[in-house]
């Protein structure tokens, strides 16, 4: 609590630990438009920004729902579905003439080879230009789905059926979702977006 007249309350969403107002005021110097990639358990965003002062406007965004149209059958929140949602903003971004950006991850970890970076090589594998260092990427087979495939292959065949009942019933064998996800990844690239 206060104890003396200096004390400063911070912004609400400071404190409720949605924003880090100085990380977001060094992006916004750039001068650049933001990759801005929000990730939860089910699904991802992947949006590119501008900063206006009178509120950001979004010029491209993609969610990995939207996966599904592009014949993408996997989870909508793996590592998979987080590199297609990000090719697929990029794409957007670059029919609407952004070229260039720099990637906000908000208040997120950056760690080596996760979600984020995934979103940051789909990105960059679709045409944008962004800064990035190739360590941090995750490896081609993991973006894939190939880990995935390896592990359904492990089990039996009642825990497959348990473990990956949602892909099932969408119509996917996890075996095959690194097919898949070169399939999508195509209708991607084939389709206007």
């Amino acid at each position: 609590m206060a104890h003396n007249s200096n004390y400063k309350i911070p912004f609400r969403r400071r404190r409720e630990g949605k924003t880090d107002y100085a990380s977001r005021m060094k992006l916004i110097s750039y001068d650049k438009s933001r990759l801005v990639v929000r990730i939860s358990n089910a699904n991802s965003t992947v949006q590119i920004i501008d900063y206006a002062p009178e509120g950001d406007i979004t010029l491209a965004a993609a969610v990995s729902k939207e996966l599904i149209k592009f014949g993408y059958l996997g989870g909508s929140g793996n590592l998979s579905a987080v590199y297609l949602t990000a090719y697929l903003a990029a794409k957007r971004a670059l029919a609407a003439g952004v070229d260039s950006a720099i990637l906000d991850i908000g208040l997120k970890s950056p760690i080596k080879g996760s979600k984020i970076f995934a979103a940051l090589k789909g990105a960059v594998d679709a045409g944008l230009d962004i800064p990035y260092g190739d360590s941090v990427f995750p490896s081609d087979e993991r973006i894939r789905g190939e880990h995935i495939s390896e592990y359904a292959q492990s089990l039996d065949e009642n825990e497959v059926k348990t473990k990956f009942s949602q892909y099932f019933e969408r119509g996917l064998n996890p075996v095959d979702l690194p097919k898949n996800f070169e399939e999508a990844k195509k209708n991607i690239d084939k389709v206007e977006v």
